[in-house]
């Protein structure tokens, strides 16, 4: 299984796929690359499992994963076959990152998922998916997904299958990924916030007896870049509100990464000190995302670092 690094600091992009941008993006020093999706929504996106396979194809030697899959939507015995034959396609460069949806309600209509289940169902299909995973018959006795000597094989190429991290904002999130999860991706998150959210999840395993040794502590960031800080603002408000359908100009500062070289090696600095070390970015531009996200990497990833423990 591919391992969370807390010795180094890992950088992905998370992108519609489509040949040149990956192409593209594979240029840069990037460690990993992300795909989202969705069934159903007003944006007119792709769907997840159909861009991994696409990220297969196009990739041939970095971490893939997605960001995120919507679990509930999706039967865990459909999730782990299409899985498993995608991690044994790319050499087990496969991570998955799953979350509960809901912000369009209208695709868990179309996929006959009561939207007020999709907590309970995900918390019941991540265990069972690496049941699934071991390649022996599995027998459940769930309340949503019961199957009876049901075996997905040939199994995924990592042992036990790719990691699952856990996407969210919300406490239930959070004991997700402490109870169940292989890793954490906040999205609309402050530094401040990602603290408080590693202390939390830490708290919580370690109730259970939990160890987190190779937990993959992410961050889903929101990213421009300008010389004129007012300008980096505005682009991100403007990409949020494309995608979200509300009026992020307000609250922007908060919940993005935006300003100019400077600015934006000091915020995301905030959130590796804050616990990430692995930054998945989100190029917030539309005119120009190639080449915003070659700024990035080259006049500001390489500032950042993992400070030694008592320092700041």
């Amino acid at each position: 299984m591919i391992r969370g690094d807390t010795d180094r600091l890992q950088f992905g992009v998370s992108i519609t796929v489509d040949r040149k941008r990956v192409r593209e993006m594979s240029a840069l020093p990037i460690d990993s690359m992300w795909v989202g999706g969705h069934v159903a929504s007003p944006n007119g996106v792709q769907e997840v499992m159909v861009g991994l396979a696409r990220l297969v194809e196009l990739t041939d030697r970095i971490m893939i994963g997605s960001s995120i899959l919507l679990l509930p939507l999706y039967p865990p015995a459909i999730v782990a076959k299409q899985v498993a034959e995608l991690d044994r396609a790319s050499g087990g460069r496969l991570a998955l990152g799953v979350g509960i949806g809901g912000e369009y309600p209208m695709e868990f209509d179309a996929c006959q998922v009561p939207v007020k289940e999709r907590g309970a169902r995900t918390n019941e299909a991540i265990p069972l998916l690496r049941r699934l995973w071991t390649g022996e018959e599995v027998t459940h006795e769930g309340r949503f997904y019961p199957m009876h000597n049901v075996r997905i094989f040939p199994a995924p190429h990592q042992d036990g299958g790719p990691p699952l991290i856990v996407a969210g904002r919300q406490p239930a999130a959070m004991r997700r990924a402490a109870r169940l999860g292989d890793g954490w991706m906040p999205y609309l998150y402050s530094p401040r916030r990602y603290a408080e959210s590693v202390a939390t999840i830490q708290a919580d395993a370690a109730q259970i007896g939990r160890e987190l040794s190779g937990f993959h502590w992410t961050a889903f960031l929101f990213t421009a870049i300008d010389d004129d800080t007012d300008r980096a603002l505005d682009k991100a408000a403007e990409f949020l509100g494309g995608t979200y359908r509300q009026n992020f100009r307000e609250m922007v500062d908060r919940v993005a990464v935006a300003g100019d070289p400077d600015r934006l090696a000091q915020r995301l600095q905030e959130f590796v000190d804050a616990g990430a070390r692995h930054l998945i970015l989100t190029i917030a531009d539309r005119v120009d995302p190639f080449g915003a996200a070659r700024r990035v990497f080259a006049e500001v990833v390489p500032r950042l670092h993992i400070r030694p423990e008592g320092t700041n």
